[in-house]
C-alpha cells in the first residue's frame, strides 16, 4: 500500500504515515466517529500543513460539522496570512489579493475566505457571510470562488406567498 499512496496522492506533500491516516478516513467515511479519528490524528501530526488543512476542511464539511470547518479554514487562512505577511485590514489587503490573484498561495486564500463565507451561512451567521462574500466578489469578477452565488441567495428577496 505504500508505493500505491505515494503514486496514488505524489501532488501530496505529507510524510506517507499522514497519506495512510487521510486514506484511512476515506475508507472509514461511513462511520464518522472513525473516520474523524484519522483527520483528528492527520491533523495533531503535521500541525498547520496546508493540504491536510483543506483535506480536513472538506472533511468537516461534508459530514455537517460545520464549526470545525470553520476552526479549521480560520487555521488555513491565518497559515497564509502569516506567510505572507498580508496587513490585518482589508482595506489594505484587497489591493494585494487583486493584483496577486493568479498566485496559487492567492487563490488558496480567496477559496478558503470564500469557503469561510459558506460555512458562516450555514451556522445561521448571515451578515459576516453577506460581508465575506461581498469581498470576494470584488475581487473575483470570473466568479471562480463562488461567492457571487452565495451573495445572490443572500441577499435574494423572499418569494411572496400566493
Amino acid at each position: 500500500m505504500q508505493a500505491n499512496t505515494n503514486q496514488q496522492f505524489s501532488w501530496f506533500e505529507v510524510p506517507d504515515d499522514i497519506k495512510n491516516l487521510l486514506i484511512l478516513a476515506a475508507k472509514n467515511w461511513e462511520n464518522t466517529s472513525e473516520s474523524e479519528k484519522y483527520i483528528q490524528q492527520a491533523l495533531a501530526q503535521t500541525g498547520d500543513n496546508t493540504d491536510v488543512l483543506v483535506a480536513a476542511y472538506r472533511f468537516f464539511y461534508y459530514k455537517n460539522n460545520y464549526s470545525l470547518a470553520l476552526q479549521t479554514t480560520v487555521k488555513l487562512l491565518d497559515k497564509i496570512k502569516e506567510l505572507e505577511q498580508f496587513p490585518d485590514d482589508w482595506e489594505q489587503l484587497q489591493p494585494i489579493l487583486v493584483n496577486r490573484k493568479e498566485d496559487s498561495q492567492i487563490r488558496l486564500y480567496l477559496n478558503a475566505y470564500a469557503a469561510s463565507g459558506l460555512v458562516l451561512a450555514k451556522l445561521g451567521e448571515i451578515e459576516q457571510a453577506k460581508e465575506i462574500s461581498t469581498r470576494v466578489k470584488q475581487i473575483d469578477e470570473k466568479n471562480d470562488f463562488g461567492s457571487g452565488i452565495l451573495l445572490d441567495i443572500l441577499t435574494r428577496p423572499a418569494e411572496e406567498d400566493d
